[in-house]
């Protein structure tokens, strides 16, 4: 192989498999001389790549881990499977990995041949996700056009949905694509009406990059980013809600159970702990995620979330009790 780059990328691609080669076997499969191979691995250290020799009779040659992450290469088999997996995390706003997610599924998308496109999009349309509370899915292409045009700071146009039904066409500068662990929001500035605004990525239909740039606009004050202006939004249409719960299990059995978002628990004992935090998420919402945890627990506040969860037991009680309709088992 004489073409030094494409027998990097093909070097490359070996040192990747979590094994150690020996130079005799590099140089066997590249068709080179043992020589050529510790030039070209050289070549790879001056790139970054963290190339590790062993010594000995035969000498080998593997990648290790480094101080930074460098390029991957990838063939057409792991390329799809990263692909499937990160429209999973992102498409349903996975706690810790949501944001990540989309940046890293909008870079692997831009580079995909489109037959590896086709093949993540056949996947994702022949499986039904299995969704945790009243987390909406997203069409994870909806989330990485948005966030392309973020990047890009290009001007979007899509369709959205209002809390109460009424449809609209927006033309908006996106700034900020920020997920709360149940929900994904963009907060962009509204050309139309001149104003910054916060809009429900589930409510958003048909977004598409206009291809024209804008210059990014100074936030309103006190708005340092994007989260903050979303915190700051949500305030005025969501009332907080001051939480107060005992639950009969250790803290650590509950915490892995609760999103992250709803703070932290204080133990009270081996198999207690109490819940006391602030919540803009919606009665219904919390509710249901504490009825999740599996455990015995006792809401002391506030009022509406105990008053919720008395007609949720209440609702799930005559369920449970109903005889069986004629003609089933």
């Amino acid at each position: 192989m004489t073409d030094t780059p494409a027998r990097l990328l093909r070097l490359l691609s070996l040192l990747q498999t979590p094994r150690e080669w020996p130079g005799s076997e590099l140089a066997g499969r590249l068709e080179v001389s043992p020589r050529t191979i510790r030039r070209d691995i050289d070549r790879l250290r001056d790139l970054g790549y963290p190339v590790e020799a062993s010594r000995g009779s035969v000498g080998g040659y593997r990648l290790v881990a480094g101080t930074a992450m460098p390029p991957l290469l990838l063939d057409d088999e792991e390329a799809v499977a990263i692909a499937v997996g990160l429209r999973a995390g992102a498409g349903h706003a996975i706690e810790g990995v949501d944001e990540a997610s989309v940046r890293a599924l909008a870079k692997l998308e831009q580079v995909l041949p489109a037959r590896l496109r086709h093949r993540v999009s056949s996947l994702q349309n022949a499986t039904v996700p299995l969704t945790r509370g009243d987390g909406a899915t997203i069409d994870p292409r909806t989330l990485t056009v948005i966030a392309a045009a973020v990047t890009a700071r290009e001007r979007l146009r899509f369709g959205y949905l209002a809390g109460d039904g009424a449809a609209s066409k927006r033309q908006a500068e996106p700034y900020r694509l920020v997920s709360t662990g149940s929900r994904w929001y963009l907060v962009a500035y509204d050309l139309d009406r001149e104003d910054w605004r916060t809009f429900r990525v589930d409510r958003v239909s048909e977004p598409f990059a206009t291809g024209a740039r804008f210059a990014p606009r100074e936030l309103p004050a006190g708005g340092e980013d994007g989260a903050e202006l979303l915190a700051r939004s949500m305030s005025r249409i969501q009332p907080e809600l001051h939480i107060d719960v005992t639950f009969e299990a250790a803290a650590d059995v509950v915490a892995a159970r609760l999103p992250a978002e709803l703070g932290a628990l204080e133990p009270s004992g081996e198999h207690s702990c109490r819940l006391r935090t602030a919540s803009r998420s919606s009665v219904e919402w919390v509710a249901l995620r504490l009825a999740l945890v599996g455990c015995a627990f006792e809401a002391l506040g506030p009022p509406e979330l105990v008053s919720h969860l008395r007609v949720l037991g209440d609702r799930l009680s005559r369920a449970a009790s109903r005889p069986p309709a004629a003609g089933r088992t």
